[in-house]
This record gives structure tokens, C-alpha cells and sequence, in this order.
């Protein structure tokens, strides 16, 4: 079976879009990545998604906009996949942009992601899987995050525990050790605060290479304050985004400090709150091992601190090494929630999310062939039997 994934995460900085080939031998299921590609969104659209996150207001009108606007971006990155996969897949997945998570007193009470699906279905003729996360949702679950049901399979254990490390807009953790359940969760701020910075100070989109933050000197006193939010304490299981880590509340940490602080040593305060909470989560399950993915990984400022912090506890790698690019790990993800869900098995772990039960994820928009059942030809009448 060949999937096309399709992600687009917190960042709303474009799309990821893969290709895959799923085979099963046994009990052991096969991934051939046929191959990766990013789209990027331009300036209006970022813009646009910006104006329409919390707390900013918005309307009926504004979403309804959007959503056709990012249905169309997604339709252009799954044609992307098509070619990808040269020329033949059996479905794509399309999860959308996340816009809102509903988080309330700890419960996840619902979700939302832009992203006309129908508009995607139209352009490649296959059935297309959206609203991956309501499902889990619905049985009590998080509906975030999904990811760690890729690294349950994927990691070994043999050697000890070892975490799976998303660094996107938000930074979550899989943990998977020996005899244990599955755990996976969001972290905090990973990029998302970072770039927040970048573009209210420097006008660009983030710290390229994370120059910027290596160039200045944390600031313990925003860092204190920064590393008392209270999320960080909270139990999982437990999701959060922009939301919660956004421009503003930034702004609000700069005014309690009554200080200015320059730009070089905020973003250095940034990458070192990320790398704390990260490296603290990853202490605290005890891991040999963590391999690292998303668009962080790209930032080795960042990457040198979680790796300097842990040096003597775990070492660090990225996905490269296990044949998953560290770009498109979320992407293949999804490709495989959708091979999943094609098959009626459910794509989130209860002992991640929450959850009752593990749920059967998305919602399949029809396209293209038949499905089995259906008649030669179209009815052409309807008539009721008493």
C-alpha cells in the first residue's frame, strides 16, 4: 500500500509532504520511504494563520477563508506526494492546520484544524483521511500526541528506555522502556517561543541556525520566571500550542520583568528554557538513548545544549540514523496513522493520551475508485418498502 502524509505543524511555516510504501512480513510492518518534499507557506498565508490563532479575535468569515485558502496548499503538497510516489497511492493523509486545541482544567474538549479536505480529494482522485484527532478526543484522550504511535514500533528497547524527541512549534516526548506503557506527551515550547522572538525583533520568520542565540547570554532572572509556568509541572497526560505559547504571553514575561532585555540574550534565554524542559523530562524516565527530529533539529545552538546538558545521562542522535529523515519524521508518521486506519486499527495509545480506549483515527473523504459493494451502475429511482 502507498501513502502519501502530509503535516503541518505549530510553526505554520508550510508543509511537510511524503511519500510511503507500507508492506507487512508477520508481525513486522515495512516502510519504504519513497521520498520527501517541503512547501513552504508564503508571507500572506503565515499572516493570515497568525491573525486568526488565540487570543487574537476573528470571525465566521475569516475561518471559512482560510480554510479553503490552506485546502488548496494541501491539495498542491499531496499532488507533490503523488509524484513522489511516481504517479500511484492508494490514499492520502491530510491532518490539516491546527488553528485551536481545547484544553480545559487538564481535558482535551476538542480540536480544530483548517484544511477543506474535499479540495485535497478533488485534486488526486484517492481517498483522502482528515480530523485525526477527534476520535481519541471523543474516548477522553488528548488527541495529542499522535507521533508516539511511530515510535512504539520503531524504537528498540532492548537496550534500555529511549525517548523520541519532536522539536516542532511544541517539543513532545515518547518514551518507550522494557515492560512498560507507552508514554508520550507535549513538553512545552520547543520553536514556538523562539520564533515568536524572531519576528516581533528581528522581522525574519526564526534564528537562523540559532546564530542569534549563540551569540548572547541568558538572562536567569526571565529564565526563572519562564521555567514557572505551571504546564511543565502538570502530570501527563497532557497537550498544548500556540494557545498557550504564543507572542503574547511572551510579551507579558518581558513587562513583569520591568527590564529590557537585548534581543540576542532573549533568544538565548529561549533555546535554554527549551533545552531545560526537554533534558528535564528526559531525566526524569531515566533514557539511555534520544533520537531527535523536526525543524529544531536544525538549529544546532539548540541541539548543543540538550546535547551538553545530558552528555554524562543519554546520547543524543537524530532519525537520519534509523532512515528517517529528521525533516519528514512527522510526515511518515501520519502516513502510517493512515495505513492504520485503512485497515480498522487504532492509531493513539491510551497510556499517551488518556484515553478509554485506543481509537480508530480520522475521517475519510471519498475520491476515485469504487469503493467494494458498490453497484455497476447508479440507481436511478427510490422506492420505499413498508
Amino acid at each position: 500500500m502507498r501513502v502519501v502524509g502530509l503535516m503541518s505543524g505549530t510553526s505554520y511555516d508550510g508543509v511537510d509532504v511524503v511519500a510511503a510504501e507500507f508492506d507487512v512480513e508477520g508481525d513486522t510492518l515495512w516502510l519504504r520511504p519513497l521520498g520527501h518534499r517541503g512547501l513552504d507557506y508564503d508571507e500572506g498565508l503565515r499572516a493570515e494563520i497568525a491573525a486568526l490563532l488565540p487570543p487574537a479575535a476573528t470571525t465566521i468569515e475569516a475561518v471559512c477563508r482560510l480554510d479553503n485558502r490552506l485546502g488548496e496548499v494541501f491539495a498542491d503538497a499531496a499532488a507533490i506526494g503523488l509524484e513522489l510516489a511516481g504517479g500511484t497511492v492508494d490514499a492520502v493523509v491530510s491532518p490539516g492546520q491546527t488553528v485551536f486545541h481545547w484544553v480545559a482544567d487538564g481535558t482535551a474538549r476538542g480540536t480544530l484544524q483548517l484544511g477543506a479536505v474535499a479540495r485535497v480529494a478533488a485534486r488526486v482522485g484517492v481517498p483522502v483521511l482528515s480530523d485525526l484527532r477527534s476520535a481519541d478526543i471523543a474516548v477522553g484522550g488528548q488527541g495529542a500526541p499522535l507521533v508516539p504511535a511511530f515510535d512504539a514500533l520503531l524504537l528498540d528497547v532492548a537496550a534500555g528506555p529511549r525517548a523520541a524527541l519532536n522539536l516542532g512549534g511544541i517539543a513532545n516526548l515518547t518514551v518507550v522502556a522494557p515492560g512498560a506503557p507507552v508514554l508520550g506527551y507535549d513538553v512545552g515550547p520547543a520553536n514556538a517561543l523562539l520564533d515568536a522572538a524572531a519576528r516581533r525583533f528581528l522581522d525574519q520568520p526564526c534564528d537562523l541556525d540559532g546564530a542569534r542565540a549563540a551569540a548572547g547570554r541568558v538572562h536567569q532572572g526571565l529564565l526563572a520566571a519562564l521555567l514557572a509556568e505551571p504546564y511543565y509541572a502538570a502530570p501527563p497526560p497532557k497537550s498544548t500550542g500556540k494557545e498557550l505559547f504564543h507572542a503574547g504571553y511572551l510579551d507579558r514575561h518581558l513587562a513583569a520583568l520591568g527590564e529590557p532585555v537585548p534581543v540576542d540574550d532573549l533568544l538565548a534565554t529561549l533555546t535554554e528554557l527549551t533545552a531545560r524542559v526537554v533534558v528535564a523530562e528526559c531525566d526524569r524516565h531515566g533514557v539511555v538513548e534520544v533520537i531527535a527530529a523536526g525543524g529544531g533539529v536544525r538549529n544546532p545552538t539548540l541541539l548543543g545544549r540538550l546535547a551538553a546538558l545530558g552528555a554524562d545521562r543519554w546520547r543524543l542522535r537524530r532519525t537520519d540514523e534509523l532512515g528517517v529523515p529528521a525533516q519528514a519524521k512527522e510526515a511518515y508518521a501520519f502516513a502510517l496513522l493512515g495505513w492504520l486506519s485503512w485497515h480498522g486499527l487504532p492509531g493513539s495509545i491510551p497510556s499517551v493520551t488518556g484515553a478509554s480506549r485506543g481509537a480508530v483515527l480520522g475521517s475519510w473523504t471519498p475520491a476515485g475508485p469504487a469503493y467494494p459493494g458498490t453497484p455497476a451502475s447508479p440507481p436511478r429511482r427510490l422506492r420505499i418498502r413498508p
